[in-house]
């Protein structure tokens, strides 16, 4: 019997609490230098992926660990003001949200993220409980608990549950096993180049490339993105919107959610996206890693303005 689907987009992965410092612009070693203005915002990989998924309409779960400190209060707070259930977060006194301090360089827009991980971070090796990653339509990963990421990476393929992928690096001897194991696989450029040994996006795509891949999307920030589906026979190019960036935190982050959201809303590829790069541009005109995110209108009014 099928198990009734509860959430569009469920996510296990890292989450973060980032603290921002806003420079006239990056300093040289042993320089000093007067911050402009600072935050906090939540952040992480999937913790951002849900947050824009969530504000462009889609139903979203978190169920990766937390703690009982200080930080995992703070994450958790963030996403349920943001609407995403918390319910079926793994609870573990050695869990902690990774703590960020972003330097962000206002004359460029661009940022150095110096992260330090107190405690584990990412999906527990035995939790959630099978039926909860059964209850949602689109299952979000990242490589943080890769133990935990793989075995709910195949209760989903198992079940017909589509898996969005977002990598940052090579973190565990594991990570090929998991890597076969996602339909809709995002990475960025230097990433994928850095991963597969190839020199261009366009080609790295390609060698990514698996018969087990729904899509393959290769992000070049200001340069759009490569795209490779099973009905394609060569990468496609889409141009990113242009924007005044203000702040490129978290724009990744936030076209993985975007895409994750709008897989899950049946949304074809082309828009899915348009959808995402649009979400992503948004977010580089606003400050910090979540608080640009767009909400579904803001959206759809900057597209309706795009040719």
């Amino acid at each position: 019997m099928a198990i009734a689907k509860k959430w569009d987009v469920l996510a296990l992965g890292v989450t973060s609490v980032d603290d921002l410092l806003y420079v006239a612009e990056f300093p040289a070693a042993n320089a000093k230098t007067r911050v402009l203005s600072s935050d906090r915002q939540c952040g992480g990989l999937s913790a951002t992926a849900l947050v824009a998924a969530s504000r462009l309409g889609a139903c979203c779960a978190f169920a990766g660990a937390l703690g009982e400190n200080a930080l995992s209060q703070f994450v958790e707070s963030t996403l349920v003001l943001e609407g995403i259930d918390t319910n079926f977060v793994t609870r573990r006194d050695d869990a902690s949200p990774v703590h960020a301090t972003i330097v962000v360089d206002t004359s460029t827009g661009t940022r150095n993220i110096f992260a330090e991980h107190k405690g584990f971070t990412g999906a527990d090796a035995f939790q959630p409980d099978d039926s909860i990653i059964c209850a949602t339509r689109v299952l979000f990963v990242d490589h943080h608990g890769i133990e935990g990421t793989i075995r709910a990476a195949k209760i989903a393929r198992e079940n017909c549950i589509p898996v969005v992928a977002d990598f940052e690096r090579l973190s565990a001897p594991r990570f090929s096993e998991l890597m076969d194991l996602v339909d809709h696989l995002i990475l960025s450029s230097d990433f994928a180049c850095h991963l597969t040994g190839q020199e261009t996006p366009e080609r790295a795509a390609r060698s990514l490339w698996t018969d087990r891949r729904a899509v393959v999307v290769i992000t070049c920030g200001e340069s759009g993105c490569w795209v490779l589906s099973s009905e394609m026979s060569q990468p496609q190019h889409f141009p990113a919107f242009a924007v005044e960036i203000v702040d490129t935190t978290g724009c990744g982050d936030v076209f993985h959610g975007a895409y994750a959201g709008t897989l899950a809303q049946g949304m074809d590829l082309e828009n899915r996206i348009r959808v995402a790069s649009a979400a992503a541009a948004l977010k580089a005109t606003q400050p910090g890693g979540q608080k640009g995110i767009p909400l579904h209108e803001e959206l759809e009014e900057f597209l309706s303005t795009q040719t």
